[in-house]
């Protein structure tokens, strides 16, 4: 209740802080003055501090400052309406001194662009979930009435629900740090999938790895290759893991893998001795039993364009740090023919647990570029898909989870791992893989 009274006083003053001139026009000169001197300083004071609210960090402080400064922004420009409008028709009956109305509407445009820019500054430089699209469709609408108030709405709500997600993550994380629920018995290996690398730069797992730490949970990751077939990779994985276990003494590990690297991992502890160094695979999206579209594609496109293909993706990731990479064997691998011959061969270690995820998306419109356009094509071929898999093929092991949020938005192969760092309404990606490990460490894993 205070906090709304404090924003109630706040809007109060600001719509007569910008409307001042046309408000206190008729005021004798003396107690004008003073008002102006304390409607000015109390402006320059909330631009500072636009808001009481208190923010864990100082990036959701700015960013929660800035909400409130794009909302009063708009407030006050309605507000600010009859005014205008009552001083546009003494205009036009022909008012005599149109200095003061120039003097009225420069401090009206003045004040409220202040607000308005330092709102949109602040969100511009700290929001996450912005993203650059609504950055660069607010820029492009930015001058158009009445989208740019739409506009304007759209960003608010965005970066008021990132800052309420953001605090309540911290103070949920806060109140359980003594818990470490996430300190496994073994460390976490997190293996990438097919035609990305582990970057320091740029996590592929987005902020999975960061909630996980933060709840005692240690991490690893797979480093193998963009692209190779699964027995490559495998043997580069396999190397890894045995690594890991030497320098640390941890003994095992636990794996989670998403998509390409899910097989890989499979065919590290089956076929390279991995068994006795794994006690646990979770895999993520993984094409299990392939993907029909796969073989679709490969059949129908010409050789000469595969072979393009596959020389100038080869060509930029040696530049970018691969050894060999090799397109063409990684996507024949991901084919729904491989996979069935490669289950008949790959047996399950007794030894390991295997639980596997799935996720679906609800429509093309579900997923950023590429997924938006293979969506489709997938749904033709294999059914309900994240935009690359088919749920079905994602199933494996003891426990299944399959992942169906609510609403149009579902959930795609890069939504699943948090690659584009997007918060999406009905499923919280970090906490889910928080829980996920924290299942783990129930099993004594």
């Amino acid at each position: 209740m205070k906090k709304i009274l404090v924003r109630f006083l706040n809007l109060i003053l600001i719509s007569v802080t910008v409307n001042s001139p046309f408000i206190l026009k008729d005021l004798l000169l003396a107690p004008k003055i003073a008002l102006m001197l304390f409607l000015g300083t109390y402006f320059i004071v909330f631009n500072i501090l636009p808001t009481a609210e208190k923010f864990p960090t100082l990036r959701l402080k700015v960013l929660g400052g800035g909400a409130e400064l794009i909302l009063f922004f708009f407030l006050t420009c309605i507000a600010s309406v009859p005014f205008a409008a009552i001083s546009i028709a003494e205009l036009v009956k022909g008012a005599d001194d149109y200095g003061q109305y120039i003097f009225r509407f420069a401090v009206l445009i003045l004040t409220e662009a202040v607000i308005f820019w330092n709102g949109i500054i602040r969100v511009y430089l700290t929001s996450i979930q912005l993203g650059i699209r609504l950055r660069i469709l607010g820029l492009i609408f930015g001058m158009i009435f009445p989208v740019n108030l739409v506009m304007l709405m759209i960003i608010y709500a965005v970066v008021s629900r990132e800052c309420k997600l953001e605090s309540e993550k911290i103070k949920l994380n806060e109140s359980r740090k003594n818990d470490k629920i996430c300190e496994t018995k073994y460390p976490l290996l997190l293996v990438h999938g097919v035609f990305f690398r582990d970057s320091r730069l740029f996590n592929y797992w987005g902020r999975i790895p960061a909630e996980l730490e933060k709840n005692g949970a240690k991490i690893y990751y797979g480093e193998q290759q963009s692209a190779l077939s699964v027995e490559e990779s495998s043997k580069e994985l396999a190397e890894k893991i045995k690594e890991i276990c030497a320098k640390t003494g941890c003994g095992k590990l636990n794996i989670i893998a998403h998509s390409k690297g899910g097989l890989d991992s499979r065919y590290a502890v089956s076929m390279l001795g991995c068994d006795k160094y794994v006690a646990s695979i979770t895999t993520v999206n993984t094409p299990h039993r392939g993907c029909l579209f796969a073989e679709y594609l490969l059949d129908a496109a010409p050789d000469k364009l595969k072979n393009f293909i596959e020389s100038t993706y080869n060509g930029a990731f040696k530049a970018l740090g691969d050894k060999s990479p090799d397109f063409m064997s990684a996507v024949k691998n991901l084919t729904a023919g491989f996979c069935e011959e490669f289950n008949k061969k790959i047996i399950d270690s007794p030894d390991v647990f295997y639980q596997s995820i799935g996720s679906k998306a609800k429509s093309r419109k579900s997923g950023r570029f590429p997924l938006n356009i293979s969506y489709p094509v997938v749904k033709k071929y294999d059914g309900d898909n994240d935009g690359l898999v088919a749920i079905e093929a994602t199933k494996w092991g003891e426990n299944w989870i399959k992942l169906y949020p609510k609403g149009n938005r579902g959930i795609t192969h890069a939504d699943v791992i948090d690659l584009n760092r997007e918060d999406i309404k009905g499923f919280d990606v970090r906490e889910f893989y928080v829980q996920l490990v924290a299942e783990l460490k129930k099993r004594g894993l």
